[in-house]
């Protein structure tokens, strides 16, 4: 037999995903603009929406089907791909500018987008 959940706990979890990815955007926006020079861990955003770590990720989870890791990653992915179409901008500069290393950030680059920052760079040239 399965329980329906009320309606006000559904909503709930999606309110909590919402303020995550809220908290999140607007973070690394500041991130971005130099407003603030660190990221956020986990802990710190439930902390904002007053909630255990552990809960906060287990709701994303459930809600989403993506830890909350995916919603950080996607996003400096996104903001790294916006640096990358500035060609006058060293790859080591935004490296540093997202909180990596060259080579952590070649890592992280090439695990989602299957090349290297400087070849996805090289394939934007040839697109325009």
């Amino acid at each position: 037999m399965m329980v329906k959940l009320p309606d006000v706990y559904v909503s709930r979890k999606s309110e909590v995903v919402a303020q995550f990815k809220q908290i999140l955007d607007n973070h690394i926006d500041d991130f971005m603009a130099g407003r603030v020079n660190k990221m956020y861990e986990l802990k710190e955003m439930a902390d904002i929406i007053c909630l255990h770590p552990i809960h906060l990720s287990k709701v994303i989870k459930l809600e989403t089907g993506h830890h909350a890791c995916y919603f950080y990653e996607q996003r400096i992915l996104l903001e790294a791909k916006k640096l990358l179409a500035d060609r006058t901008l060293p790859i080591g500069k935004i490296a540093h500018r997202l909180d990596y290393d060259v080579s952590n950030f070649t890592k992280f680059f090439k695990r989602f987008m299957g090349m290297t920052p400087s070849l996805y760079r090289k394939t934007l040239e040839i697109t325009t």
